[in-house]
């Protein structure tokens, strides 16, 4: 059976979590706050299906998360997106 590619990048995601939360733990850090960045601008402004999943792997690991803040840039009538009309 064909999974999409977010199934990939949310594994990805929570084994590179898993990783860095042993990683701070080793270095007595047991608490994090988390910045989220999509690729923002005329761009897509969802951060994609790998930073939900990163984020539960690090509550899981028991690493205490402070705030959770969205850094997206967010344009201010920049150039024109990307595609044509729509009707």
């Amino acid at each position: 059976l064909s999974r999409g590619l977010g199934d990939v990048y949310k594994r990805q995601a929570m084994q590179m979590a898993g990783q860095l939360a042993d990683q701070l733990r080793d270095k007595g850090i047991n608490g994090i706050h988390i910045r989220v960045r999509a690729p923002g601008g005329n761009k897509q402004r969802s951060p994609g299906p790998g930073a939900q999943a990163a984020i539960r792997a690090f509550a899981r690991a028991g690493i205490r998360i402070g705030r959770i803040e969205d850094v997206t840039p967010v344009p201010h009538d920049g150039t024109r997106p990307k595609g044509g009309r729509r009707v």
